[in-house]
């Protein structure tokens, strides 16, 4: 075996479950044995690697974390590999060497005219696009050209697997072939600057994009020529592309007949030349079945030169000491195996495989239960239950039933087809659930490294994409396992194009299993991913939906990491976090903002103010009506401009305050001799009452809140939150203290406004209780007798440009009083312009 392949040891792999490859299980102990050690528990694989500017750990137990990297953690700049390293990376992404005798070494034949073309036109650095049917000698000519155009770019030649990849895991293939950057993932502005400067000749095989991808696959790498090979009906890429088309086809007669003695390693015979004529008029000349049918005649070789070759102990396999001997077996003389058909010569996979060793044919069934992904042959014998199945990809690949695609071998073009219908895929579901429970294991040992689980990546796959279309719980529940097992080694390997096939995969499995909670992670997960690589509107929508999830499963760690995740995310995009809606039926206390003067944001809403009018249902909004358009008459301007209105504002929510507090102290204050003034009561202190709110005109009411201006007679340029928003008509002041209805100085004459709707005064109070410009003065001036209480009366509202209170003896001090604290509450009206109240 080749050294610089991995063998099955090296991919945590044994011959069997106890880690022994000689085929000897090691005992398992009992459990009431006795236990002379413990054993050191497995640590989490945690690897912490850097996208961009991002900072992304990987932990498989409770999700990925990503946040910005932090000053003085920045990876460090990639490195060029030199020649040597760059071939030890090409070595390490080859197939592996089948076990096994070698395979005899094929000629190129025929090809002589399209490879020097080819090796010209890269000369020249141009790109070539190769186009040839499936089994026409794409790869052999395609390694041929690599191996004569490996001294004519600076970065050399690098070889790419086009098989399931996109343009950009085919970017950052070709960033990781030349560059060594361990555990940092370059952002795309990086990726492209990176990859701009690379001039190599890339050759990739079984490539499946076209039209515009792959325009912007040439179009980022201008320094480098392309080798593609490709399928016919791939689309081809733009008229700027100015890529050169090469046909490749079939061998001719004689070409066709000279590959099958080679592979046979002897001269054919006549009937066997004849029989290759209608094979070669058949298959168009393509290669591959020249090569499988040569492999059909080996065996038919072998089978007349030993009859037991393919008996119950099948090929490879040497009869036991104590086996039967084979009573009259025919000489190789009387024995005569018939050539095959003309058509099991086009389609000889059942019959190629009818002749193999049943590892061989239980490798097949895996095979195809993975759609077409051959597993490692280190995965062989666990998988199939023999200890010797590493063989069986050997004698696969010397049939011709297997074709390289960049680590790894798959199941050659048509091979696939060919054993569906002979009847490999009738327990594909059984075969699909083992590979999955025994990747689920594989990958997550510890001695299994990201890397190699990258490039078992196809397989892995494969095998969880093939139990989520049967719709059972138990399958999709192994689908889940084995995609949370991998999804974390497929990250840390940087195989993001796996990664993201394995999260989506994953999370269709856990919506048929019924498994929230593994859902509500693939999602977190694919958020993550998202934002890893730019795409902001996909991972809100992903993280939102985990978030939600983890939410009802009371998951609050879960939660926590997406809502950071999600904060990021809204960082990134430049808003604000959108906040969450209250569900229905939870109340939302409203509160005051104050505001800085100037314009508010958009986010923030405008200040209103709730006022209870008497005899109403519901409040009136009292708030600030928008300005009125420049040249059109009729506006209705609150203060003039939005300074104005965020004043206006401001002072009538001060107002408020300061109008409860000298309220509260005009209350409060009185003589001390009588006690029974002190006595306030719930009653007295309630918001004002009309003539419409329910009290008879015989039964007192509640005690007023002056309205109609600021205490002392002052104006207001908001109205407060208890004024009354209709103006009243009457505009007359109060009489004097001469007054001879008033019964102490310093009340208002009950028959100077409406104080009812039938026109008579109301009656006089019982309960003391202040007047409307003493609860607004700061007390008796000094010197002078306490005025006794006076029966309330309702003082007309008067707008505040017509009407000012006056209240006798206090006047002048409840003046002074409130003009100070009219100055230091609202702002000056600016050109005069009156000020309005919207109800």
């Amino acid at each position: 075996m080749d050294p610089t392949h991995q063998g099955p040891e090296e991919y945590g792999q044994n011959a069997d479950d106890s880690g022994r490859s000689d085929g000897h299980r090691r005992p398992s102990r009992e459990s009431n044995a006795a236990d002379f050690g413990q054993p050191a528990p497995q640590q989490a694989r945690v690897v912490r690697l850097t996208a961009g500017d991002l900072l992304l750990t990987v932990n498989p137990v409770d999700g990925s974390e990503v946040e910005a990297v932090p000053p003085g953690a920045e990876a460090e700049p990639p490195v060029r590999r030199t020649p040597a390293e760059r071939a030890d990376h090409e070595r390490a992404g080859a197939p592996p060497v089948p076990a096994g005798p070698p395979a005899p070494q094929l000629p190129l034949l025929e090809r002589q005219e399209e490879r020097e073309r080819l090796v010209g036109l890269l000369a020249r650095g141009r790109s070539v696009r190769l186009t040839g049917q499936a089994g026409s000698g794409r790869t052999a000519l395609l390694d041929a050209v690599a191996a004569d155009c490996a001294d004519l770019a600076p970065d050399g030649v690098v070889r790419l697997n086009g098989h399931r990849r996109t343009a950009t895991d085919l970017l950052y293939g070709l960033f990781d072939a030349v560059h060594h950057a361990p555990l940092h993932r370059p952002d795309p502005e990086e990726l492209l600057a990176r990859v701009r400067s690379i001039g190599a000749v890339v050759v990739i095989d079984d490539l499946e994009i076209g039209g515009p991808a792959l325009d912007e696959l040439l179009e980022a790498t201008p320094e480098c020529a392309f080798l593609l090979g490709t399928a016919p009906d791939l689309p081809a890429p733009g008229i700027d592309a100015h890529l050169e088309e090469v046909l490749l086809a079939g061998l001719g007669r004689a070409a066709s007949l000279e590959l099958l003695a080679k592979v046979v390693e002897r001269p054919l015979t006549e009937e066997e030349k004849n029989w290759a004529g209608d094979l070669w008029f058949e298959s168009e000349g393509l290669p591959l079945r020249f090569v499988q049918a040569g492999s059909l005649l080996r065996q038919r070789d072998r089978l007349n030169t030993d009859p037991t070759a393919f008996d119950e102990y099948d090929y490879f396999e040497p009869r036991p000491d104590d086996a039967p001997p084979v009573s009259e077996a025919p000489t190789p003389e009387t024995l005569d195996v018939p050539l095959p058909s003309l058509g099991e010569g086009a389609a000889p996979a059942v019959l190629l495989a009818s002749r193999l060793s049943e590892a061989a044919r239980e490798t097949l069934r895996f095979t195809v239960a993975l759609g077409g992904e051959v597993p490692h042959q280190a995965h062989l014998p666990a998988l199939v239950g023999d200890t010797h199945a590493d063989a069986a990809l050997g004698e696969l690949a010397h049939c011709g039933l297997l074709s390289p695609a960049g680590p790894r071998y798959r199941l050659a073009a048509g091979v696939l087809a060919q054993l569906e219908a002979g009847g490999y895929a009738e327990e594909a579901a059984a075969h699909a659930l083992t590979a999955a429970q025994h990747y689920a294991w594989w990958v997550s040992h510890p001695s299994v490294t990201p890397q190699r689980a990258a490039a078992e990546a196809d397989a892995i796959v494969a095998a969880m994409s093939r139990l989520v279309p049967d719709g059972e719980a138990g399958r999709a529940s192994a689908a889940v396992l084995l995609a949370r097992s991998a999804a974390p080694a497929l990250a840390a390997g940087l195989s993001w194009g796996a990664w993201e096939k394995a999260l989506r995969v994953g999370q269709e499995a856990a919506r048929i299993a019924g498994e929230v909670a593994e859902e509500a992670y693939f999602h977190h997960e694919l958020g993550v991913l998202a934002l890893c690589t730019g795409n902001l509107d996909r991972a809100r929508t992903e993280l939102e939906t985990s978030i939600s999830m983890r939410g009802a499963l009371a998951d609050k760690s879960g939660a926590v990491a997406g809502r950071r995740a999600l904060a990021l995310v809204a960082d990134r995009s430049g808003g604000l976090v959108p906040p969450v809606r209250p569900q229905p039926g939870d109340e939302v206390p409203a509160v005051r903002q104050e505001l800085p003067s100037g314009t508010p944001p958009a986010a923030y809403p405008a200040p209103q103010f709730l006022a209870r009018q008497p005899g109403e249902e519901a409040p009136t909004v009292v708030a600030p009506l928008p300005e009125a358009a420049p040249g059109k008459p009729g506006g209705r301007v609150v203060l003039g401009g939005a300074r104005r209105n965020l004043a206006a504002a401001g002072a009538g929510a001060l107002l408020v305050a300061v109008l409860g507090t000298v309220v509260t102290l005009g209350l409060t204050a009185g003589d001390p001799e009588e006690p029974g003034s002190r006595n306030v009561t719930t009653e007295q202190s309630s918001p004002e009452s009309t003539p419409d709110d329910g009290f008879p005109d015989d039964e007192p009411g509640d005690v007023p809140v002056p309205t109609g201006g600021t205490p002392g007679g002052g104006t207001s340029a908001t109205p407060s939150a208890s004024e009354p928003a209709t103006p009243s008509t009457s505009g007359s002041p109060s009489p004097g203290p001469s007054s001879p209805d008033a019964s102490s100085p310093g009340t208002d004459d009950p028959s100077s406004g409406p104080s009812s709707t039938s026109g008579t005064p109301s009656p006089t109070r019982t309960s003391p209780g202040p007047s409307p410009s003493e609860s607004t003065s700061p007390g008796p001036t000094p010197g002078e007798s306490e005025p006794e209480p006076t029966p309330p009366t309702e003082t007309p509202t008067a707008s505040p440009s017509e009407s000012t209170s006056a209240s006798g003896p206090a006047e002048s001090a409840s003046a002074s009083a409130s003009a100070s604290a009219s100055a230091s509450s609202e702002p000056p009206a600016e050109d005069g312009e009156p000020t309005e109240v919207a109800a």
